[in-house]
Formats: C-alpha cells, sequence, structure tokens
C-alpha cells in the first residue's frame, strides 16, 4: 500500500522525524528538507490562522476563484445568465420550495463550471501533451457540466408548465 505522506516523512530509504531533513539512502550530504524549513517559512499559512483572519482570507481566496472563473468564457456566459435566472425564480416560483429548486438549480450550474474549470487547470498545469486519463478527467468534467444544465433545464421547464399550462 503506498503511503500519502511527503517524503521527508515517508519511512524507507529517507527516514527522519517529520518536519526534520532526511538523509536519501546512506549519502548523509543528500538531505530532503521539508518546505517549511527549506524557507523557514510555513507550507499553507492559512493553516496557522484561526476565527475572523481564517475566515477573511478564504473569502478573500473564494473571490480570487470567481475572478479567475470569470475569465471563463463558459462561466461568464453562464453566470450572465443566472443574474436574469435568479431574480426570474422568485417570481416564477409559487413557495419557497419552488423558487429554492429553481435558483438552486441555476446556482448548481455555476458551481460545476467552476470545479470543472479547476480540474481543467489543474490537469493543464501538468502539462500540454495529450494523455488519455487527462482527457478523460476533462471529458468527465464537462459531463458534469452537462447533467448540471439538462437538471436546471428540467427544473425549468417543469416550473413553466406548472405555471402556465397546467
Amino acid at each position: 500500500m503506498l503511503s500519502r505522506a511527503p517524503v521527508w516523512s515517508r519511512p524507507g530509504p529517507c527516514v527522519a522525524e517529520p518536519g526534520t531533513a532526511a538523509t536519501v539512502g546512506d549519502n548523509p550530504d543528500m538531505q530532503i528538507q521539508p518546505p517549511s524549513a527549506a524557507t523557514g517559512a510555513p507550507v499553507n499559512p492559512q493553516k496557522h490562522r484561526t476565527g475572523l483572519s481564517r475566515m477573511w482570507h478564504a473569502a478573500g481566496y473564494s473571490m480570487d476563484g470567481l475572478h479567475a472563473g470569470w475569465g471563463e468564457t463558459a462561466f461568464r456566459q453562464e453566470a450572465l445568465t443566472a443574474m436574469a435566472m435568479l431574480p426570474l425564480a422568485f417570481w416564477l416560483g409559487r413557495s419557497w420550495v419552488e423558487t429554492t429548486l429553481l435558483a438552486g438549480s441555476v446556482l448548481i450550474v455555476l458551481i460545476v463550471e467552476l470545479l470543472n474549470t479547476g480540474l481543467e487547470t489543474a490537469i493543464d498545469r501538468i502539462g500540454p501533451e495529450w494523455h488519455d486519463l487527462s482527457k478523460r478527467a476533462k471529458d468527465m468534467g464537462s459531463a458534469a457540466v452537462l447533467l448540471s444544465l439538462l437538471l436546471c433545464c428540467g427544473v425549468w421547464i417543469a416550473a413553466i408548465f406548472q405555471r402556465f399550462i397546467a
């Protein structure tokens, strides 16, 4: 079974206590420093924040994510459509349940699109070369967006049918 621990904390050829330098094999001149020890800074400063400071920084990261998503054409189109559909959901819905389903289905499309964009960005960071697993992952993300769009359309068609035809 493979260990998910960082290389500097795994037992084996590189043996050391977590957070300390490890030697590679029998050569004490080759040391692997954990990132925090190598730079003197914590690996992720967010992990050491608590309370309102953590929430404030997390909100900033979330805004950065929305800003990055806005740079994607598909997300921008869906967000602009959502700006029209969300107020319409409050007019079209006859009860709070219908309104929640209409608005929620629109928000699910945006959420899935952001996740798909993040997935594609992470895969593109690995490398520009074509790989079957990368293609499969991107195709599955695209399929998730398609399913969320079909769900949204189904909920809205049912609500419009209920309001105006039935």
